[in-house]
C-alpha cells in the first residue's frame, strides 16, 4: 500500500458553496493534517470519503479500494472518531463493545477492554455520566479495536483539555508506527498538527490553498512586520497575504530563504500553522 488515501480532483457542486478540484494523497504510516475555516469543505470532503454524499466529480481510493465499489470492505478496515460521541446517553461502555461486535467482523473484546483500562474508563458507567474527555476516549476505543488500518478523525480534539488532548496524541503516534496505518485528521486545533501530522493540507472557500509536508511549510513560510514603506519594496510574487493597520504591515513570506537573500534588512519570524490560515483568510493579498 503506498497511499491510505488518494483523492484526485474531487468535486462537490452545492449551489452556494462548491468543493472544487481537491486532490491529496495520504502516504502509509503517516499523518494528515486537514485545516482550514468554518465552511471551508473540510467536512464535506471527509463525507465523500465515507461515501456518505454523492460526489460530483473525481475519485476517491482508500486503502487500494475504491470507495464506492468497494465500499462495504473499506469501512471494516477505517476508524471514525467525529467531535461528538456517536452512543447514545443511555448506554454503558460494556453495551458499547456489544454493540460494536455486531458491527465490524474484526471486533477485538479484549481489545476494547485493554483501552477501557488503559483510559481508566468503567463499563458500568453511563455515557451521559461521562466527560467530554471521557467520552472521547471511549470513541477512540471503539474506532481502534476492530484493528482499522485508517483512522479518520473529524475535529476529534476539540474542546478537550491539554492533558487530554496530548494523551490522545500520543495514541495516534502510536497507531502510525505501523507502515500499513495512516490516519486523517480535521481539526481547528493547529498546534496538535503541529505535534504530530507529516503532511498539511488548507482548504480555503472549497479549494486547496496550502498543502505539503508540515515541515517544508513551516520552514518555507515567513512572518515579516515592517513599515508601509518597506512593504511597497518588496516584490509582491514574495508575499502570500498582507495585512495593514495603523501601527505598520504584516505579510506572509513564501519563501522565507530566498527572502532574506533578497532583502537581508528585512526580519523575517518563523510561522505557526495559524498563521497561515490567519493571513490566508484575513490578509488575502491586495
Amino acid at each position: 500500500m503506498e497511499y491510505a488515501i488518494k483523492i484526485d480532483h474531487l468535486t462537490k457542486d452545492y449551489g452556494s458553496f462548491v468543493l472544487q478540484d481537491v486532490s491529496l494523497a495520504v502516504p502509509g504510516g503517516t499523518i494528515m493534517g486537514l485545516i482550514g475555516e468554518n465552511g471551508a469543505g473540510k467536512s464535506t470532503t471527509i463525507k465523500c470519503i465515507l461515501n456518505l454524499i454523492h460526489r460530483d466529480a473525481g475519485t476517491i481510493t482508500l486503502l487500494d479500494k475504491d470507495n464506492i465499489a468497494e465500499e462495504a470492505a473499506v469501512k471494516e478496515d477505517i476508524g471514525l472518531v467525529l467531535d461528538e460521541s456517536l452512543f447514545h446517553d443511555s448506554l454503558r461502555p460494556r453495551d458499547v463493545g456489544k454493540i460494536m461486535g455486531k458491527l465490524y467482523q474484526n471486533w477485538d473484546g479484549r481489545l476494547f477492554d485493554s483501552y477501557l483500562e488503559k483510559f481508566s474508563l468503567s463499563k458500568d458507567k453511563l455515557v451521559k455520566e461521562l466527560s467530554k474527555g471521557m467520552k472521547m476516549k471511549l470513541s477512540i476505543a471503539a474506532a481502534l479495536s476492530h484493528h482499522p488500518r485508517l483512522l479518520i478523525l473529524d475535529e476529534a480534539t476539540s474542546g478537550l483539555d491539554p492533558v487530554v488532548r496530548d494523551e490522545l496524541l500520543d495514541e495516534f503516534l502510536a497507531f502510525i508506527q505501523d507502515e500499513d496505518h495512516a490516519i486523517l485528521i480535521s481539526s481547528h486545533i493547529t498546534s496538535d498538527l503541529e505535534k504530530v501530522a507529516d503532511y498539511v493540507t488548507y482548504l480555503h472557500k472549497g479549494r486547496v490553498a496550502v498543502q505539503g509536508t508540515k515541515d517544508e511549510l513551516l520552514e518555507s513560510y515567513g512572518r515579516l512586520a515592517c513599515t508601509r514603506t518597506d512593504l511597497a519594496k518588496v516584490d509582491r510574487a514574495f508575499l502570500a497575504g498582507v495585512r495593514e493597520n495603523q501601527f505598520g504591515c504584516e505579510a506572509l513570506v513564501k519563501d522565507r530563504r530566498a527572502f532574506r537573500a533578497a532583502y537581508p534588512d528585512l526580519p523575517v519570524d518563523p510561522v505557526s500553522l495559524e498563521d497561515i490560515m490567519v493571513f490566508t483568510v484575513k490578509g488575502e493579498q491586495k
